[in-house]
């Protein structure tokens, strides 16, 4: 607003001071609006820490609920397998494994085919014959899966070949090797071993014969298998099995063996709870980040009788009554399930209204009916996404008195835009009134002087007569 430093200087009127009062009482509503405005300002930023702690709950609890294909122990049940000698084989597991201890014999691995080519060349050679075609097709195949290499005289080398080979993923590798007098062949090695995975060549490409240039050599005849390919031999609990290659998928339920040697060892499976128990570690600290937020933000400190932003605001006591309630209300999923409630494998409230998990009592749960402890996790997982999912929805609690608090923001910053016009204008027309009253005081002044002077002036006169 437009001041006016040197007005009462006529006079002796103190304008500024006048009208700083003034105005000062004139603001107090705006003072009002913009108070208002950073209290609705702090609530939305408020909102915003409780969604953040809220979203993490919700992340938490969708890690808790199986799949809807899914039953709660295939979703949460983890095994570990262990090998006596580790350099026989290695082991990996899903959740259809089953705990045991199984003997493993490996007799002989799979081998891998091998092939090279007939004939060699000199480096950067022409290999390929493609007479009166622009191109030439190699094809490779594997069981039934038939891959077409297109080659064209920019491949005219061992290296073409061999780079387009590698470049197609058609089951097999290609590398070139140099024998003493410094000529090339190509080989190509099967990228798994066992019969399953051996190669055929056919194809219109013709390979050139550097001893007889005029009769070049057909792609189904221009390779030599210098390895056949073999299947493993290995049996399980005595029992011989089928392989292919050296990964063994379908043995064992719920177990993977990759076969690296032969000889006799001891395959144990036990359940195991770690990935499961850290799910729950995770749930139950995202729990506790919300309660500690609820907790802060809706905080008064009776000292300094200061409220904290959300202090008595019916948002956070929704949210904290749906997520408490989800906690301990029976899921009706858990109506004839043995155990029933989060405090059954370990996880309770504290005093505090935090939550702990009791290791000991998870694991003896688990371990005594895991079924049981994996529909509770299951349940309760289920619960708790469905709750914060509705809480953080665009059409939930915490969006909705979000919208309404902006709203009220956009409100206020009219109702602020136009009382600053008004009280512009009012001050305006203050130093105007003020100003008037200040030239007129003057005047007033300047007469007034003058009345004195001609009144002294007079009664000097009649003294002197």
């Amino acid at each position: 607003m437009t001041t006016i430093s040197s007005a009462g200087v006529g006079s002796g009127l103190n304008i500024e001071s006048i009208v700083t009062a003034l105005m000062s009482v004139e603001k107090q509503p705006l003072t009002n609006l913009e108070k208002r405005q950073t209290s609705y300002e702090s609530k939305i930023s408020a909102l915003g820490t409780l969604k953040a702690a809220l979203s993490s709950l919700q992340t938490a609890a969708k890690a808790l609920t199986p799949a809807s294909t899914q039953t709660a122990t295939a979703a949460f049940s983890g095994f570990k397998a262990t090998l006596a000698d580790s350099t026989i084989a290695t082991a990996t597991t899903s959740s259809a494994a089953v705990a045991g201890t199984y003997s493993v014999e490996v007799g002989a691995l799979a081998t891998n085919q091998r092939l090279a080519l007939g004939k060699t060349y000199d480096a950067g050679a022409a290999v390929l014959d493609f007479g009166s075609d622009s191109s030439r097709t190699l094809t490779l195949t594997k069981g039934s899966t038939a891959v077409d290499i297109t080659l064209d005289s920019s491949q005219n080398t061992l290296a073409g070949v061999r780079n387009a080979i590698n470049n197609a993923s058609a089951g097999v590798s290609a590398t070139i090797v140099t024998d003493t007098s410094g000529k090339q062949n190509l080989l190509l090695t099967a990228t798994d071993g066992g019969t399953a995975n051996a190669v055929s060549i056919s194809g219109t490409a013709t390979f050139i014969d550097p001893a007889n240039p005029g009769s070049p050599i057909a792609a189904s005849s221009a390779f030599n298998q210098t390895q056949a390919a073999t299947d493993a031999s290995v049996k399980i609990q005595g029992i011989s099995i089928a392989t292919s290659g050296n990964k063994i998928t379908d043995a064992i339920d719920g177990v993977t063996l990759d076969l690296t040697k032969t000889g006799t060892t001891n395959l144990t499976v036990t359940r195991d709870n770690t990935d499961l128990k850290g799910k729950l570690e995770t749930f139950v600290n995202a729990y506790n980040s919300l309660n500690s937020s609820i907790k802060s933000l809706g905080a008064y400190n009776s000292a300094t009788k200061t409220a904290a932003a959300l202090n008595g605001d019916s948002t956070l006591r929704s949210v904290q009554s749906q997520v408490r309630t989800a906690l301990t209300s029976v899921p009706a999923d858990l109506a004839s399930n043995p155990l029933k409630t989060l405090s059954d494998i370990g996880i309770s409230f504290q005093p505090d209204g935090s939550l702990k998990l009791d290791s000991t009592k998870f694991e003896k749960a688990a371990s005594t009916n895991f079924s049981a402890t994996a529909n509770v996790i299951g349940a309760f997982g289920n619960t708790l996404k469905t709750t914060t999912t509705d809480l953080l929805a665009t059409n939930g609690v915490i969006a909705s008195r979000s919208d309404g608090l902006s709203s009220s923001v956009k409100a206020l910053d009219r109702q602020m835009e136009a009382m600053e016009n008004r009280l512009t204008i009012i001050e305006k027309n203050y130093r105007a009134r003020f100003t008037s009253l200040d030239t007129t005081m003057t005047s007033m002044s300047t007469t007034s002087s003058y009345l004195n002077q001609q009144l002294t002036l007079l009664s000097n006169m009649a003294t002197n007569n």
